[in-house]
């Protein structure tokens, strides 16, 4: 019985471990993704997307990888912070992303935990553009547009993606940023909306026996759209994970 107390101790320790290392890898996905839609013009866009950071400082290693990929976007799917984050860590983590390249910022459920004027503040302040149920468009030297949009948090009933739309105007390569992956039961094929980058679920952050509420996080083709829910760079409650590995995502867009 002395021996299989000591297995199990054993067992269980190096689980923590494993999990633990699981919650802090600094994991970057690259993932080419080829629409026909997607203008010729523009060459290709290459984005690099983060979510979920909550109490994590993000790593000089990620930092400087993507720093020698030189995205053109740098976009944080929300929760970049939760109640009890000092804003010194958060504005220490946005200005590392803004070495990168210009940053855009989508709200996420946790984001309002905390006093999120003071968030509001310190995201302008650091030159952050804040996409609440707003729109951003990139011309290229032809006259084609590349439309980035941004919902307010959907869990908080703040999303208004007929708002969004509206300030998107017609036409256009269209990328959706919404923290909540359930945006997508909004979208219609008559939005064009091509992509969609999302996170919230933490892919489920803890799979016990295969098991989670939410499935892991990956790229889904849908009928009306293709969205990336990611399994974000960050936890919520306890520091593990298991079966949903922390990730961050770089992502370049190109015609097929």
């Amino acid at each position: 019985m002395i021996y299989i107390a000591a297995f199990a101790l054993i067992g269980g320790a190096g689980l923590l471990i494993y999990m633990l290392k699981e919650a802090f890898a600094d994991r970057i996905i690259y993932k080419e993704l080829s629409f026909s839609e997607f203008p010729e013009s523009f060459g290709e866009v290459k984005l690099f997307f983060i979510s979920d950071i909550h109490r994590r400082l993000i790593s000089d290693k990620i930092i400087a990888e993507i720093k020698g990929k030189e995205p053109d976007l740098v976009i944080i799917g929300g929760d970049l912070m939760e109640k009890g984050v000092p804003f010194e860590k958060v504005k220490k983590n946005v200005l590392l992303l803004m070495e990168v390249a210009p940053v855009y910022f989508v709200w996420g459920n946790n984001d309002y935990e905390v006093d999120f004027h003071q968030l509001d503040a310190l995201l302008l302040e650091c030159g952050v553009k804040i996409l609440d149920n707003t729109a951003l468009s990139f011309e290229s030297q032809k006259g084609d547009r590349f439309v980035l949009i941004g919902t307010d948090d959907l869990s908080k009933d703040r999303e208004r993606l007929d708002l969004a739309l509206e300030d998107a105007g017609t036409g256009g390569f269209r990328v959706l940023v919404s923290h909540d992956p359930r945006i997508a039961k909004q979208i219609k094929k008559e939005h064009n909306i091509h992509l969609v980058l999302s996170g919230h679920t933490h892919g489920g952050q803890i799979h016990i026996l295969g098991y989670s509420p939410y499935e892991k996080g990956r790229i889904k083709k849908l009928p009306e759209t293709t969205i990336l829910i990611s399994n974000g760079y960050g936890t919520t409650g306890v520091p593990l994970r298991l079966g949903a590995k922390a990730e961050t995502h770089f992502i370049t867009l190109k015609n097929s």
